[in-house]
């Protein structure tokens, strides 16, 4: 006989382990794309998947969190991210477009401003999904307040930057930029997340 009990409980943690997967591969493209010198197709490769990598691996925490108690936080933080991702790789595909066509031209600032806008607009939507997440942590038996108030923290300066030196860059404006301190919360945040696989399986079976 066909166990839904079963079935659900896999399902739940097969979500955690691919946002797990997924995070990772978040943490780690960024960087990749930032300081490596890649082949064409690699970047554009990597700049496409970055977003739905971020939107799986929001999925996955959301999924682990909703173990103890699903919250409006979770399912907000969960949105936020998702179309944070969209964002994210519309800018870097468009700066890398405008960059090709251009060759060795200079892009003139209208067109520049065209990804510089999107970019706050990736930072506005992170920032606010990682409040939510960083909320919904406050009181998880796996994160609790050290992650929802360095989370909170994070993610009210990177909005309160990008909104004052709009549309330059916190970092090309003289002050800092808050994007390696959201990265490495995250990393850390998919880490408790991989640590979290023990308590996450027998939750799963209790609920």
């Amino acid at each position: 006989m066909w166990d839904s009990t079963a079935s659900s409980v896999t399902t739940r943690l097969n979500a955690v382990r691919l946002g797990i997967f997924a995070g990772i591969f978040t943490c780690l493209a960024y960087p990749l794309l930032v300081f490596l010198p890649l082949p064409r197709v690699a970047t554009v490769a990597l700049a496409a998947c970055i977003g739905p990598a971020l939107g799986l691996a929001s999925y996955g925490l959301k999924t682990l969190l909703d173990l103890e108690r699903s919250t409006v936080s979770s399912a907000l933080g969960l949105l936020l991210n998702a179309l944070a991702g969209t964002m994210f790789s519309a800018m870097l595909l468009v700066q890398l477009a405008v960059k090709a066509l251009a060759q060795d031209q200079k892009v003139a600032p209208p067109l520049a401003g065209v990804w510089l806008g999107l970019d706050v607009a990736w930072d506005a939507y992170v920032g606010l999904g990682t409040l939510f997440f960083a909320v919904a942590m406050l009181r998880h038996p796996r994160f609790g307040r050290a992650f929802a108030y360095s989370g909170l923290a994070i993610a009210v300066s990177l909005l309160a930057l990008n909104f004052y030196t709009f549309p330059t860059p916190p970092g090309s404006a003289g002050l800092i930029d808050l994007g390696p301190a959201a990265g490495l919360w995250y990393l850390i945040v998919t880490i408790q997340t991989w640590r979290s696989m023990a308590w996450a399986k027998g939750r799963a079976a209790s609920v």
